[in-house]
Parts: C-alpha cells; structure tokens; sequence
C-alpha cells in the first residue's frame, strides 16, 4: 500500500493493476484488481466497479480442474469458455503469465527443456533446489512453441523459422472474438435502444446473456463448441441488423 500510495501521488493517471484478491486491507491501492479465476468474488468486484475501479482475472498454475484453464490434458473449449465467463461477470481483461515458458533452471540445469518431449511446465524459483521437479501443469506458461530445428534450445546455426502456434492460442483467440462480438452488440444496442420495439430490444438484450448450454457455472460448462458457434452466429446476425440502421 505505501508503493501504490507513491504511485498514486507521482502519477496519478497511471492505472495500478494487482494480482491479488480484493481485500479490504488493500482498496484505494490497485484501480485494476486481477484475481486469479478461482478467487474472484462477484459481490466484492460489483462494490469496486462502483468505486469506478476494473476487474480482471488471471489464469496459470491454477487453478486445476474442474475450473476452466489452460492446460494442455483439460478440453480444447475451456479457454473459449473462459471468455465468456469473463464477459458474463462483466470482467473487462483476462490475464495470462507468460506464453512461451519453455524450461526450468531448475528441472533442467544442464540443458534446456524440449517442451515437445516433455510438455510439463515445471516450477523455477520460489526456493525450487537445481534439479528439482515440481509440476505447475501441462503446457502451463506456452502458447507458442520453439521452430523444430531449436526444440532443444541448443541449434548448431541460427534458426529463424517462426514459433509454433497451438490449438490452445487458438481457442483463447476465438473466445476473445466471441467477447468482442458481444461488445460489439452492446455498444449498438444502447445506441439504437430508443429506436426499437420493446420485442426487439428485449430479444437483442436476450443474447447478450450467456446461454446455460455454454457455461452454468465456474466448474460446469460446455466442452463441446457447437453451442458457442450457434450463439455466436446468432449475435453476429444481430450486429449485422442493428449496423443496417445506421
């Protein structure tokens, strides 16, 4: 609290953003809270937006299943889902540590880890002995994978392939997609709201609401996409609509 108070009198336009659960001991330091997913309180994140603050959420070496994450062993769906959980709490950003944590210093002291052969994210620091290996997850901290000619971090010649997309990037990029086509409808609803009949606009605001069959709660959700692409499809028509009026 005596760093964010520095900063709040040096710089008092620059945001504060704190990866810890909102407590009160801690409100009027951080005008950006970002509790990892598990830990966030709905009720607690309602009275800081009051107080014109933002809410984020973070996901990494937590929380494990049933929750939806990142790692490589839970359904492809879960960092869609994430999103909209995130728009359904009205939570303006997600957060992620690190996208390409390929080794550890620590379970690998010799050489450096190849995370094709071995996809775990292991534990570096926080008093980890060199040649420990403790687990944070499978594909934890990795979005991006190393070009095959430097898998092993040790190529005999400079390597200037691109890195290596997964299917995990992919799946966070379409649920930021899916977001933005709730924001957008949104945005055109409060616009074009006075013009509509009340049928329109209550069928409009209707599916800016997630669906159940998408996600009921943090730990019951969908792990098929399907029902994501037909809400989806159902809000763009709606943007495709509404943008007519204009």
């Amino acid at each position: 609290m005596n760093g964010f108070r520095k900063l709040k009198e040096a710089a008092p336009g620059l945001n504060r953003m704190l990866t810890e659960t909102i407590v009160p001991e801690l409100v009027g330091g951080p005008n950006i809270w970002c509790p990892v997913s598990y830990n966030y309180d709905h009720d607690m994140a309602e009275e800081r937006r009051a107080a014109g603050e933002h809410i984020w959420w973070y996901v990494c070496t937590g929380p494990k299943a049933p929750y939806a994450t990142l790692f490589i062993d839970h359904p492809a769906t879960a960092l869609r889902v994430w999103l909209w959980q995130t728009w359904e709490r009205s939570i303006d950003g997600v957060l992620v540590w690190q996208t390409n944590y390929w080794t550890s210093a620590e379970a690998y002291p010799d050489a450096p880890q190849n995370p094709y052969k071995d996809p775990m994210a292991w534990v570096t620091s926080y008093g980890t002995p060199v040649g420990t290996r403790r687990p944070w997850g499978n594909g934890d901290g990795r979005f991006v994978y190393p070009p095959l000619a430097a898998a092993d971090g040790q190529p005999d010649a400079p390597v200037l392939d691109p890195p290596v997309g997964s299917i995990r990037l992919d799946m966070l990029r379409d649920g930021i997609e899916d977001y933005e086509y709730f924001a957008i409808l949104s945005d055109l609803v409060e616009e074009h709201g006075d013009t509509l009949s009340e049928s329109d606009l209550e069928r409009y605001r209707n599916l800016l609401e997630v669906p159940a069959d998408v996600t009921m709660s943090m730990t019951a959700f969908t792990h098929d996409p399907a029902p994501m692409d037909t809400h989806r499809e159902a809000v763009a028509r709606a943007i495709v609509r509404l943008k007519a009026l204009q």
